[in-house]
């Protein structure tokens, strides 16, 4: 028996060389990649209760099944499974076993009319491949379905007086609170939704962020006259469970809520761009960056895997360019 061995550079040749020869099912190749590592219930109540449309082609229960059998994040599931239903009701009078490869590009030419962005396109097709590769353990026979390039988009950020003036804007305390954090601490928006009374270590001025983007825990910090607005707050609201409760107690706020506070702050601000939660993030990083922070501490404090990641803010940040002369004087 002949045989090379199993890495990726390998895999690339053997179907570098066999493309229009033959199919090559590497199915078994990847057949001991790990479940993921979240300790996250995945919650599909979302999926079951949704009331019923006529003519429409739902998502098969075995892709779903398997979406939670390997654990992905409650966010991946909905996207992969909104994506898929988008694709199968494009071809639903087709049964998805005859689609073909070539079905597949003419439904991404569809998506690219539409205007709709890389990422949207992006996660079409995973959704797609995960159906054929993963749930009916096909071979990888959209091996060659060209994806769009990764665009290069510098962070939007805001001044600190911006972001000063926006948080003088809130309308109380407990959306001044919100807006602080998401700044201070460098959360996304989900993260701190989901921060619970036991997160916050006063002592050792940190917060603890829980299964975060990549099912990762890390701390970041807390600032001072945070703390004590978040001391004010809790006297006025007293939290149960989670440091910020929807109306009923023990439960999360809402993602919406928290974008209608930041942009609502934002206009009372004057600020005529459009302000989202993760901008607040952006600005964040921006700032650390522009005061001298090792790169490093930033990368462990926004939670990225690399410092490739976190370099994106060395395009923002301006500090070398007050040292360039006018070249007109």
């Amino acid at each position: 028996m002949v045989y090379i061995l199993n890495t990726k550079q390998n895999v690339n040749l053997i179907f570098k060389s066999f493309r229009g020869v033959a199919w090559i099912n590497c199915h078994y190749f990847f057949r001991e990649k790990p479940l993921g590592k979240t300790n996250v219930t995945i919650d599909v109540n979302w999926f079951k209760n949704r009331p019923d449309k006529q003519n429409f082609k739902t998502c098969p229960k075995a892709y779903l099944q398997k979406l939670e059998l390997k654990k992905y994040a409650n966010n991946t599931v909905k996207l992969y499974v909104n994506s898929f239903e988008r694709f199968i009701n494009y071809y639903k009078n087709t049964e998805l076993i005859q689609l073909n490869e070539n079905d597949i590009r003419l439904y991404l030419e569809h998506l690219i009319k539409e205007n709709r962005s890389n990422s949207y396109i992006n996660i079409a097709i995973n959704a797609i491949k995960f159906y054929y590769e993963v749930v009916l353990e096909m071979p990888n026979r959209f091996y060659a379905i060209e994806r769009p390039r990764k665009t290069f988009k510098l962070p939007k950020v805001l001044s600190k007086e911006e972001i000063f003036s926006i948080i003088a804007h809130t309308n109380n305390i407990k959306h001044k609170c919100i807006v602080s954090l998401l700044y201070s601490a460098g959360l996304r928006r989900n993260e701190l939704i989901h921060l619970k009374l036991t997160d916050i270590n006063s002592k050792r001025m940190l917060i603890k962020v829980e299964q975060a983007k990549g099912n990762k825990d890390r701390y970041t910090v807390l600032n001072k006259k945070v703390l004590d607005l978040l001391r004010l707050y809790y006297k006025q609201y007293r939290p149960k469970v989670y440091l910020f409760e929807s109306n009923i107690p023990g439960k999360t706020y809402s993602s919406s809520s928290v974008l209608k506070i930041v942009t609502q702050a934002a206009k009372k601000a004057g600020i005529v761009q459009s302000v989202s939660p993760h901008m607040l993030r952006h600005s964040f990083a921006t700032h650390l960056l522009k005061n001298g922070v090792d790169i490093r501490y930033i990368q462990l404090l926004l939670g990225h895997n690399s410092t490739k990641t976190t370099e994106i803010y060395t395009h923002v940040s301006t500090n070398n360019f007050v040292s360039i002369k006018d070249l007109l004087y």
